[in-house]
């Protein structure tokens, strides 16, 4: 069965296991997400639930959102998402899903925004090597060649190039779920996942699974 979840990326630290190894793990809590709407193959054409994340004050909700999540009868919320499920006849407008849903040993893929490096140079963005310091050069840090000759006479499409450096979501496969804790709402996740602290992430089945 299919299981995702979302949740804020608290940071990371690490554990150990029972053979006394330390284990990097990320830490994520993930509060109860609220289902707000259900798609059927009959309406909609496709089989999905769509989730609220976060609470947020009314003044900051739109009206269309308003009324959709009072029809849900639930609170505002500040992220909607869509989850695909084969099977949605457990999940009613309004029930949530935890942390509970996953256990330890579970391999999932984590989606994050990446943190944002803003504007950014050849060498930083591409790992270009840079030019000579000595001699009365004046290339130090630039790109080089970025076009042709008369023919076809303009840059490639897809040349490395300087600019905008991050800020994109990136999905990390096949992670393993080391230690759920139902109380805190929080799911510990081996290794790193994207994303800056108080980001919110994405948690899935794995697509290698």
């Amino acid at each position: 069965m299919k299981k995702a979840i979302m949740g804020t990326k608290i940071g990371m630290t690490q554990i150990f296991d029972e053979n006394g190894r330390f284990i990097p793990v990320t830490v994520v809590q993930a509060k109860p997400n609220v289902v707000v709407q259900k798609k059927t193959e009959e309406k909609d054409g496709y089989t999905a639930v769509q989730v609220g994340y976060g609470d947020i004050r009314e003044k900051l909700v739109n009206k269309p959102k308003q009324g959709q999540f009072k029809k849900a009868g639930v609170t505002n919320k500040r992220i909607l998402k869509e989850f695909r499920f084969e099977d949605t006849e457990d999940l009613e407008i309004g029930s949530e899903i935890t942390v509970e849903s996953f256990q330890v040993g579970d391999k999932v893929d984590v989606s994050g925004m990446t943190k944002g490096k803003g504007f950014q140079g050849v060498i930083k963005r591409w790992n270009f090597s840079r030019g000579p310091e000595t001699h009365g050069s004046k290339f130090h840090r630039h790109p080089g060649s970025t076009g042709m000759s008369a023919t076809p006479g303009e840059t490639a499409k897809g040349k490395k190039l300087p600019g905008h450096m991050g800020h994109v979501n990136r999905t990390i496969l096949n992670l393993e779920v080391v230690q759920v804790m139902p109380e805190k709402n929080v799911i510990l996740i081996k290794g790193g996942i994207p994303g800056p602290a108080k980001s919110v992430v994405v948690i899935r089945n794995t697509v290698k699974g």
